[in-house]
């Protein structure tokens, strides 16, 4: 089987929280998010086979005890997500998917068939766009929102059931989508909620997505007027929510922030 290559990280201790991990990043995504921290692989083509990026990961198996698979949108490569979550399986490590919620059919899929220990959904506030070389997405933003619903309802009841022994709902911050982060925390229940901080990077879209400019030219000024929240900030969010969140920032990394105290 060939698989559409991102990249290979053969030891973090940041990617799966408590683990040593090694993490998988596949190619591809539908989404054109102007925070992504991955851009270079969201489109392009560096096709290997299956078996290579096995071997990349028994390779660092002695040292890790869950491999991460991210993106891009690890989900766009469906049959390749799920014929790497068998491998790694089978050497006796955990399986952790980083996505988007867009495709609930492949979580739901790897969740019956055993393959994930962790599922980290990626909860877009605003509409950010899709590729224009995507045309079966077209009906977005109102068909991403149906299908990040599904994605968290299929988690969050697998979570419930003991089915997905992790599962997490991340926001990232900025100061134009504070308002809807209520209802996001509201929506997911007592499901484990991360605010993550973000910070725009909509110059490096601009030759990707040519049909989108007003958006970046809209975007471009909120870059300039604004700097990415700071932890303080971030902090008052999550004690208006009242509730327990985790907190991750550039400056601090991940804290826990406690209706009460911060961990």
């Amino acid at each position: 089987m060939q698989v559409n290559f991102g990249g290979f990280v053969s030891l973090s201790t940041i990617d799966w929280r408590g683990r040593s991990a090694c993490s998988v990043f596949l190619r591809g995504c539908p989404l054109r998010c102007s925070y992504c921290q991955n851009e270079a692989i969201q489109a392009g083509e560096d096709y290997r086979d299956l078996d290579e990026i096995v071997d990349m990961i028994r390779t660092s198996a002695p040292f890790i005890s869950g491999v991460v698979i991210s993106g891009g949108e690890p989900a766009v490569q469906g049959e390749a997500l799920m014929a790497l979550a068998e491998s790694t399986k089978k050497m006796g490590l955990s399986v952790g998917i980083q996505t988007s919620g867009l495709f609930p059919e492949i979580l739901e899929t790897l969740i019956a068939r055993g393959l994930a220990e962790k599922i980290a959904i990626d909860y877009k506030t605003r509409w950010e766009g899709f590729s224009s070389t995507v045309k079966e997405k077209a009906d977005a933003p109102g068909g991403y929102q149906k299908r990040v619903d599904r994605s968290i309802a299929i988690c969050k009841r697998a979570w419930a059931d003991e089915l997905l022994p992790e599962f997490e709902v991340i926001v990232t911050v900025f100061y134009e989508n504070e308002k809807y982060i209520r209802t996001i925390s509201e929506k997911i229940g007592d499901a484990p909620l991360v605010l993550q901080q973000g910070e725009h990077k909509i110059p490096m879209m601009k030759d990707e997505i040519a049909n989108m400019t007003a958006y970046i030219a809209r975007k471009q000024n909120t870059i300039e007027q604004y700097t990415p929240m700071t932890l303080a900030e971030i902090q008052e969010i999550g004690k208006n929510l009242k509730r327990d969140v985790r907190i991750r920032t550039r400056e601090v990394g991940e804290i826990v922030f406690s209706r009460r105290f911060i961990l």
